[in-house]
């Protein structure tokens, strides 16, 4: 009665898609790294290590060697670091990437796949996935899915672990160029909205506040920054434009006369200041959470960030200032 009892609960919580599906074959027989985003109005109120401490065990039981656990916000703060963190991955030859979202209400999506051994990290269909009330739940399907299965995962760690990631912030530091960059009036500058920065940026639609969303909010939310955006650029911008509101490849934008992009990351102040390689004796407060722009040029892939520092908390201020600073000779 237990066993059947256990049985139905797990019927009942995993999806209808991964019902039909077995768990990624390169998840069990191979390294896993997790990444995992909670959200901080979740109840009972857990920081995103305690979460992979809670959901480890369950980890291991099905079948999984989970050598590293990080929290997906500081791997997707910019798509150079995520790069970073990819070249890291594949030295450590990872084969599957693991995603744990914890959502406002405290519901749970685990979703696993392939790791890309690139900067997309994990690929853009495909993904295994199941849904949970609660982390506790999440951990109960598990293990019993993990009674029917064969891994030829040994010797795997007990506790979970979270190493650094500080070699990746380092090499993508190196990239950033405290200059304006040229031609900017040959070229048209895209401007990715919400949900179209590319395969790259397709792993931050699992952070907490994004993954779910239905296509007409991410229109409808498209639709109110491009208007915004419009704004400010018929001000301060005085070169053409092409705003992207679905993923293409640096291959396609070049295709279409697009050599650059504007990027927009958002964290605190000094490891933005860190992560592009500027010192921040300046700062007097470095933990406030500010939006820094900068360009990306696509064909020799140089990340401009301009002659000043010019991120603020108010995205619009902080375009505002980096539009301007552009003009600086």
């Amino acid at each position: 009665m237990k066993y059947l009892l256990a049985l139905l609960t797990v019927l009942a919580l995993i999806q209808p898609a991964m019902a039909q599906n077995a768990l990624p074959q390169t998840f069990l027989d191979g390294k896993s790294v997790i990444l995992i985003s909670n959200s901080p109005q979740a109840r009972p109120l857990l920081s995103w290590e305690a979460l992979a401490h809670e959901f480890h065990p369950a980890l291991v039981s099905t079948g999984g060697d989970p050598i590293a656990y990080y929290e997906l916000e500081s791997v997707v703060i910019s798509e150079e670091v995520q790069a970073g963190f990819a070249t890291m991955f594949s030295k450590r030859m990872v084969s599957s990437i693991v995603i744990l979202t914890r959502k406002a209400n405290g519901s749970v999506t685990l979703n696993i796949g392939p790791f890309s051994n690139n900067k997309s990290m994990v690929p853009t269909n495909g993904m295994w996935s199941m849904e949970a009330g609660s982390i506790q739940q999440l951990n109960e399907t598990m293990t019993v899915i993990g009674q029917s299965i064969k891994s030829k995962n040994l010797m795997v760690l007990e506790v979970p672990e979270f190493p650094s990631g500080a070699n990746a912030t380092a090499s993508a530091a190196q990239r950033y160029l405290n200059r304006n960059p040229l031609n900017l009036d040959i070229f048209k500058l895209g401007i990715p909205l919400s949900g179209s920065a590319g395969e790259s940026g397709y792993l931050n639609t699992f952070r907490y506040d994004l993954l779910g969303k239905s296509e007409e909010s991410v229109l409808a939310e498209q639709n109110a920054e491009k208007n915004g955006l419009q704004a400010i650029f018929s001000q301060s911008y005085p070169h053409q434009v092409e705003f992207l509101t679905t993923p293409k490849t640096d291959a396609a934008l070049i295709s279409e006369r697009v050599q650059f992009v504007l990027m927009r990351v958002e964290a605190r102040e000094a490891d933005l200041m860190e992560n592009m390689g500027l010192a921040t004796d300046s700062l007097t407060d470095g933990d406030r959470i500010v939006v820094k722009y900068y360009i990306r040029f696509l064909v020799r892939n140089e990340l401009y960030i301009g002659l000043v520092w010019d991120a603020d908390p108010d995205w619009r201020k902080s375009l505002e200032n980096f539009l301007n600073n552009l003009k600086i000779k």
